[in-house]
């Protein structure tokens, strides 16, 4: 365990270092200057996870601990508003928060016109106006303790998305937040940290976007909690596209109140690694949640979801479909668990992990866990793995399709089944896009 330690330590020296010398010189009221100090004491204690981890067994961040990675301190990076052209939505009339190296730029968004009982700005903003609503919300739902990359985001807490509803208050377009990661004289890190607090019987939809501008090495560390109150209804969608270099490590963390309605899309096609965590936990009965997922991945990429459904009262409903994508020698994860707690009955609860290999040398770990501690539960959980149907390719065929043209078909379809289901339709032909160009490029490395 010695050794262990310190090889943690000496990994995550020249981090520790940089985010003490951050928690001891940012300024903010004392709470926040204690949430800091309380990051940094769980990053010295914890450290990088190792493979020894069990909860990291597939997912080696050795390659990140040994990079030189720089923490972003401001958005000043020389971008362009022509250069976010590639990461517009078509047709997109919503706001536009845009977030270079972590930190916001004025300059490149475009702020909602003021509604009533809607704040949508910048986690700056809100700490320098004091709102009351961020010293009780912020780092009171994503755990310091989870992981050194839980810990080390909240040692860096300065800037992110801050978005508020009140009571019965609508959002009246979603809200595109997009982050960049911009080159600079040494590679970036970027922990961008954002708050969702929707009141009771608010909606609104809120696209998360993650995407880089050169192909230099660069490593994202993003926390976002959101609390949905009673009754209200959030769609939350997250789309990591970052070049093939970066390192990627994020966590969802959503609180859902009584009879809240929450669904949530995770679509991942970039990152050298990626680490998706999303946690959702229902504190009040008649919750009705969707977690969507997909990846498309190649090369040597690791893409790495863990979710868990955590049913604390009676009478919730959680769905999970994820799919993969996967050529070359990619690998993929995905970790799901369900937990009924004891007195949650009437629990409805399913979750689906499946997956296409277009290569015999990419691999799939998946683990899907049930642990029920109640008895009058219907929870199903299941994960396939294999290539692409014979018999459906053999359909295909006998259509007169060829056979490399009856794969992208089927292939497509696959992954439009998770795509689809994204309600706002300028994200969807986005995606649609992305999607194709990937998967036309996966199809022909085949």
């Amino acid at each position: 365990m010695t050794t262990t330690k310190s090889k943690l330590a000496e990994e995550s020296a020249t981090h520790l270092a940089a985010c003490e010398a951050f928690a001891a010189s940012a300024t903010g009221p004392e709470w926040l200057r204690t949430l800091r100090r309380n990051g940094v004491t769980h990053f010295t204690e914890l450290g990088f996870p190792t493979t020894k981890f069990e909860d990291w067994i597939y997912c080696n961040v050795a390659p990140l601990t040994k990079l030189a990675f720089k923490p972003a301190t401001s958005a000043d990076a020389g971008v362009t508003a022509e250069q976010l052209a590639p990461f517009a939505f078509p047709g997109w009339t919503g706001s536009r928060l845009v977030f270079v190296n972590g930190h916001f730029a004025p300059a490149l968004s475009t702020l909602p016109a003021p509604q009533k009982g809607v704040t949508i700005t910048s986690l700056a903003a809100a700490l320098a106006s004091g709102d009351k609503l961020v010293e009780a919300q912020l780092a009171h739902h994503a755990s310091v303790d989870g992981s050194g990359f839980s810990a080390l985001n909240t040692a860096f807490i300065a800037d992110g998305a801050f978005i508020a509803l009140a009571p019965n208050a609508v959002a009246a377009e979603p809200v595109h937040l997009l982050f960049i990661s911009a080159p600079g004289d040494t590679a970036n890190t970027a922990q961008p940290r954002n708050l969702i607090v929707a009141g009771a019987n608010s909606s609104a939809k809120v696209v998360e976007h993650y995407v880089s501008l050169g192909g230099a090495a660069h490593f994202t560390n993003a926390i976002t909690e959101i609390i949905v109150g009673e009754g209200a209804h959030i769609e939350h969608a997250k789309f990591q596209e970052e070049n093939l270099e970066a390192f990627h490590i994020a966590t969802v963390q959503a609180t859902l109140a009584r009879d809240s309605r929450f669904l949530s899309h995770s679509i991942s096609t970039g990152a050298r690694l990626a680490r998706h965590n999303i946690h959702l936990v229902m504190t009040g009965q008649g919750v009705d949640c969707v977690m969507n997922g997909l990846y498309a991945v190649g090369g040597k990429q690791l893409v790495d979801h863990h979710t868990v459904a955590d049913h604390t009262v009676p009478h919730c409903n959680s769905h999970e479909f994820y799919h993969g994508i996967l050529g070359g020698s990619s690998r993929g994860v995905f970790n799901g668990k369900i937990y009924v707690r004891k007195d949650a009955q009437k629990t409805d609860a399913k979750q689906t992990s499946r997956n296409f290999l277009l290569t015999d040398t990419a691999t799939v770990n998946a683990k899907p866990q049930l642990e029920i501690l109640a008895d009058d539960v219907k929870c199903t959980h299941g994960a396939t793995v294999g290539q692409l149907n014979d018999e459906a390719l053999f359909y295909c065929r006998t259509r007169g399709i060829a056979e490399v043209n009856a794969r992208r078909l089927l292939t497509h379809a696959f992954a439009s089944e998770i795509v689809n289901r994204i309600t706002v339709e300028p994200v969807r032909e986005h995606l649609e896009q992305v999607l194709w160009a990937r998967l036309e490029e996966l199809i022909e490395k085949k």
